[in-house]
C-alpha cells in the first residue's frame, strides 16, 4: 500500500463567511482588531464573541457604542442529522440585534440562516455559511466591505399608494410636464 491509500480522508470544514460594514469604518477604523487576511479556527466548543472587550470577546469592535459583548455564534449539530448549523445570541441589554428582518432582544437567540444580514446601530454584517463535515472545528473567514451591504435597491419596493386615473397617465407625470390634472366627462372620449 502506498502512502496515499493509507492517508486519513480528508474533512471539508464549516466556514462562516462575515462581511463587515460601517458607514465610519474609513475614519473611525472600529474594524482594526479583525483579522481580513485569513481563515481562522475556532473549536466547536467555543463560543464566538463579538463586542468591545477584547478581554473576553474574540472579535473585537473598537467601538464605544458597541456593547462590551455584542453577541455571540454557538456552532452545533442539528438533532437527528448530520448538518451543522450556528445560533446567533444577543447579548446586549442596551441595543437590539436584527438578524434578517427578525428582532433580537437581549439574551434572544435563534439559528442563523444560511445568508443573512445581522445589524446593530450602524453596523451591517452579512453572514454566508458554507457547509462542511468536520466535528471538532469550524472556520471564519472575515471580509471588509466597500459599499452598504443592505440598499435601497435591494429592498422590495411597496406599490404606489396614489390612484391611476383611467387615462393611465399618473397625476406625478402631468405635473413634471407643468400640467395639472383635469377632470373629463367620460362622454367627452
Amino acid at each position: 500500500m502506498t502512502s496515499f491509500e493509507e492517508a486519513e480522508t480528508e474533512e471539508t470544514v464549516t466556514c462562516l463567511h462575515l462581511t463587515f460594514y460601517h458607514p465610519g469604518q474609513d475614519e473611525k477604523m472600529m474594524f482594526r482588531c479583525l483579522n481580513f487576511c485569513k481563515r481562522e479556527q475556532v473549536r466547536a466548543d467555543d463560543t464566538a464573541k463579538f463586542g468591545r472587550d477584547s478581554s473576553v470577546c474574540r472579535y473585537s469592535l473598537m467601538d464605544t457604542r458597541v456593547s462590551r459583548i455584542q453577541f455571540s455564534l454557538q456552532f452545533y449539530r442539528k438533532l437527528h442529522t448530520s448538518e451543522y448549523g450556528f445560533e446567533i445570541k444577543n447579548l446586549s441589554k442596551k441595543t437590539k440585534l436584527t438578524v434578517n428582518q427578525t428582532e433580537l432582544g437581549y439574551l434572544n437567540k435563534i439559528d442563523l440562516p444560511w445568508k443573512c444580514i445581522i445589524c446593530f446601530g450602524d453596523y451591517q454584517i452579512l453572514a454566508e455559511i458554507q457547509e462542511g463535515e468536520a466535528v471538532d472545528y469550524f472556520e471564519t473567514h472575515l471580509r471588509l466591505a466597500e459599499a452598504p451591504i443592505l440598499q435601497e435597491k435591494c429592498l422590495p419596493r411597496l406599490p404606489s399608494l396614489q390612484p391611476i386615473p383611467e387615462s393611465g397617465i399618473p397625476p406625478s407625470f402631468l405635473l413634471s410636464q407643468g400640467k395639472s390634472p383635469t377632470e373629463i366627462d367620460e362622454n367627452d372620449l
